[in-house]
């Protein structure tokens, strides 16, 4: 494995798998450049010296549908480089080649949707084989794919034995990760929220083994709360984990951690904007209504917690918070993290909806690092090898 900082990429064609999948408009223009602006020190870097070939998926197309082309990539891509970027519809093939063929020190050229080809979600070898032969050098710098055993993600990798690195991106979420798994600072706080508990039991199980405080919040509140005897009323619930969730509860008593659950709730009569609300303790909610949002307490709470630790790792929003009347326990926390980061604690947030929650409240460079890998990052954290990074390293 080589080092982008320390390897020459002189006279080099680059080909560097990116994450460009942002959401578009009605008009087919990119809405959310982040994921573009975290490739752009990588292309950089590569251009002042080689040529750089990105590939990337965007979307899930049935077909060649053109709302997924990449070329609507292409003009938001090239206004933050402050060059054009060449745009080719296809990603294999001889006319790509003969266009990379042409390429000069400094191009930057953007390939068509891998998704395009099937064979992409599949790992197809071949497929593979045919990218990896438009260049000489492999960089993966796609966080939010790593977790998939994608042809451009995984396998491209063994078609470069001797040249091939993860650029900035990958770089920098490796070692916050690490920094807050492995290297953190005590006290260790972790909030995971969401909807369900099913979906990130394996990562409260292991967060359990490595924080001091395991904050619990969202819709997998209930689940908790229903498992030792509350009421929740019409709230979310998983009732087929509720054994699950004692089990997490002892566990957490067994290795001496603290494992906070919400002590009140806003609830709501409807799941509206324009609903009913009323305040109630978390485990005294009456039929026909549904907690969407944390309370007062439980922030005041929450944040305290947050403001007295050393590390702190987000994952998962607070309440509704796309919906005004319920966005006050995730903005809370919000605040309450670039508190903390303020006062040299280091903050990790991680996982879409946290990351579109400290985005809307415009506070995502006042902690100390957001992730761009959801799913990926989520797998990071329960130990799993994710096959993007392992292509790499081995």
């Amino acid at each position: 494995m080589q080092n982008i900082n320390s390897f020459d990429f002189t006279n080099k064609k680059v080909i560097v798998r990116v994450d460009f999948n942002v959401p578009l408009n009605d008009n087919l223009e990119v809405t959310d450049a982040t994921r573009i602006q975290a490739a752009i020190p990588t292309i950089k870097k590569i251009a002042e010296t080689g040529s750089v070939i990105l590939m990337s998926h965007l979307g899930r197309p049935k077909a060649k549908e053109e709302k997924f082309s990449l070329k609507n990539i292409a003009p938001k891509l090239s206004e933050l480089l402050g060059k054009e970027v060449i745009f080719i519809n296809d990603c294999i093939g001889n006319n790509v080649k003969n266009k990379i063929s042409e390429m000069k020190n400094g191009d930057i050229l953007l390939l068509e949707n891998l998704r395009y080809y099937p064979e992409e979600k599949k790992g197809d070898t071949n497929f593979a084989k045919q990218l990896s032969e438009l260049a000489d050098v492999y960089v993966n710098d796609a966080f939010g794919t790593a977790h998939r055993a994608h042809a451009s993600t995984a396998i491209i990798a063994d078609f470069f034995p001797e040249n091939k690195m993860f650029g900035y991106l990958i770089e920098g979420e490796l070692s916050s990760l690490q920094k807050v798994l492995e290297n953190n600072k005590k006290p260790f706080t972790a909030i995971l929220g969401g909807a369900k508990v099913s979906s990130k039991i394996t990562v409260i199980d292991k967060m359990l083994e490595k924080v001091d405080n395991l904050i619990i919040a969202g819709g997998m509140t209930y689940t908790f709360i229903k498992a030792r005897g509350g009421k929740i009323g019409n709230s979310l619930v998983e009732d087929e984990f509720l054994e699950t969730a004692n089990k997490l509860v002892q566990k957490a008593e067994d290795l001496n951690v603290k494992l906070i659950l919400p002590v009140d709730i806003i609830n709501a009569d409807n799941f509206a904007e324009d609903a009913n609300t009323i305040e109630t303790a978390v485990d005294e909610i009456k039929d026909g209504w549904m907690g969407l949002d944390i309370g007062p307490k439980t922030i005041d709470i929450f944040a305290k917690i947050i403001k007295n630790s050393s590390t702190v790792l987000w994952n998962g929003p607070a309440g509704v918070f796309e919906m005004e009347k319920f966005a006050n326990g995730t903005k809370q926390i919000a605040n309450a993290l670039v508190e903390a980061t303020k006062n040299g604690c280091y903050t990790l947030v991680g996982g879409g909806d946290s990351v579109a929650a400290i985005k809307k409240y415009k506070l995502e460079d006042k902690v100390s690092y957001v992730s761009t890998g959801g799913g990926a990052m989520l797998e990071f954290l329960e130990g799993k090898d994710l096959p993007g990074i392992v292509a790499i390293k081995k």
